[in-house]
């Protein structure tokens, strides 16, 4: 069963026994003041009765009975009974009234009224005092009318229930169908989402419910997904090609070297390239290995609160270590001065070594020309945003910047393997957050890093 339907009948299942309920206690209701207002009128008539027949005076007696036949439209099945109560205090039997109890009897004498109902016949009995002594006077009759009238109304109320059936299923299916199609258009756009286009998104409302919550997370997934295919589908092609260089020259090399006797200088030299490509070996395998493990495998991941400012004065320092001649300012003027707002949580390393990779490229093809970096921080988000001026990268290229071992047209004077501006990207999705790189070809490199802050729970 779809949940659609679970939905519907639940919705309609609820609904209509509510309407059910409050209908039998109405009904209830109506029915018991249907025969209270019987047994009411059968108290008049039995009042009326013994007055127009017990009272002793003769022109008070007929006026009841003239009251009695004019007024008082006689009620069908309609009997009276007057029974005279002994020095004893029972009542002498009628045979008419073998229906009754003696209860109904002692309940007269000690209330002054009682009421029974057998079958279909209402008994109303009340107790009558004159000069003579004291009488039970009983007033019989069916509820014809209240019996129709209940009958109407169950009618009434059963074709209710049916046009109320009709209008919840009705509307349950259309709030089903509503609630409903959120869902539907998810599946309609994850439908379309195969591994070519692995870069399609789902669309995420502005509400703040659960069905954001559920595009927001498939999204995430899609972001993992994605990053794990583009590392599959490259590193195959890319690894043997960028590892098959250096083997084939160390290769060569030593196969130069043995194919007949040299002097110790030409020895050296061939040990000198077999080393060098060696390097170069061993640096692309570490990159390769950096790249393919920075997927989003969160368990491996160990996650702690950092301060973004450290971050970047940790990087200043690799920075200057590693290339004393460089010009990286640190830009303070857009410092938060709230400092819980600087810090996000993650994995320091390699969040070290993410935007290590960004300011050596911004170094390097720069020519250690001046650069900055910059923090800024909201609420939600850390802001790091990496400027040089460097030699820029073309617009034909820009679409490429993140294949691995993809390199500018313009870099060729450079050395590189076209692996860091991915590595970063990688490490900063782990992290929840995204990278943006604007650039022109001759006027410099932007590159602005987000992460999101740490919020306490």
């Amino acid at each position: 069963m779809t949940i659609r339907n679970k939905i519907l009948g639940l919705f309609t299942a609820l609904t209509v026994s509510i309407i059910l309920m409050m209908a039998a206690f109405a009904y209830f209701l109506i029915n018991r003041q249907s025969f209270d207002d019987f047994y009411k009128r059968l108290e008049i008539r039995a009042y009326i009765a013994a007055r127009a027949r017990l009272t002793q005076d003769k022109d008070n007696s007929a006026t009841y009975a003239e009251i009695r036949n004019e007024h008082l439209e006689r009620l069908p099945h309609e009997k009276e009974y007057f029974i005279r109560i002994d020095t004893t205090g029972s009542p002498a039997p009628d045979p008419g009234l073998k229906p009754l109890r003696q209860h109904f009897y002692d309940n007269i004498k000690t209330e002054g009224k009682a009421t029974y109902r057998y079958k279909d016949t209402f008994y109303q009995g009340v107790l009558f005092e004159n000069e003579s002594g004291k009488y039970i006077v009983i007033v019989s009759a069916s509820n014809v009318y209240g019996q129709q009238f209940m009958t109407e109304l169950r009618r009434t109320l059963l074709i209710c229930m049916a046009i109320a059936a009709v209008v919840v299923v009705t509307t349950g299916l259309f709030f089903s169908r509503y609630i409903l199609q959120p869902v539907r258009q998810i599946t309609s756009r994850v439908k379309d989402i195969r591994a070519h286009n692995l870069h399609l998104r789902l669309d995420t409302p502005t509400s703040r419910d659960e069905m954001t919550e559920l595009a927001q997370t498939f999204n995430n997934m899609l972001d993992r997904l994605e990053t794990a295919f583009e590392t599959q589908n490259n590193f195959v092609s890319n690894a043997s090609h960028e590892l098959g260089t250096p083997l084939t020259a160390i290769i060569g090399e030593a196969e130069l070297a043995l194919n007949k006797q040299r002097n110790d200088e030409q020895y050296r030299q061939s040990l000198s390239v077999i080393l060098k490509e060696a390097e170069r070996l061993e640096h692309i395998t570490k990159s390769l290995l950096s790249l393919a493990q920075t997927g989003f495998d969160g368990k491996r991941q160990q996650l702690e609160k950092i301060r973004t400012d450290e971050l970047i004065f940790t990087v200043k320092e690799t920075i200057d270590r590693i290339n004393p001649e460089n010009q990286v300012e640190i830009d303070y003027t857009m410092l938060p001065e709230e400092e819980d707002k600087l810090i996000i949580l993650g994995n320091a390393q390699l969040l070290q070594l993410a935007l290590s990779n960004i300011v050596q490229n911004a170094c390097k093809y720069s020519d250690n020309r001046p650069a900055s970096v910059a923090l800024a921080a909201t609420d939600k988000n850390n802001i790091i945003i990496i400027k040089d001026n460097g030699i820029g990268i073309p617009a034909r290229d820009m679409p490429f910047i993140y294949d691995p071992f993809y390199r500018a047209s313009n870099t060729g004077g450079y050395k590189g393997y076209g692996i860091g501006l991915p590595l970063a990207r990688n490490i900063i999705r782990l992290h929840g957050g995204n990278i943006v790189v604007n650039s022109r070809e001759n006027q410099g490199t932007e590159i602005r890093i987000v992460l999101p802050t740490y919020t306490r729970s």
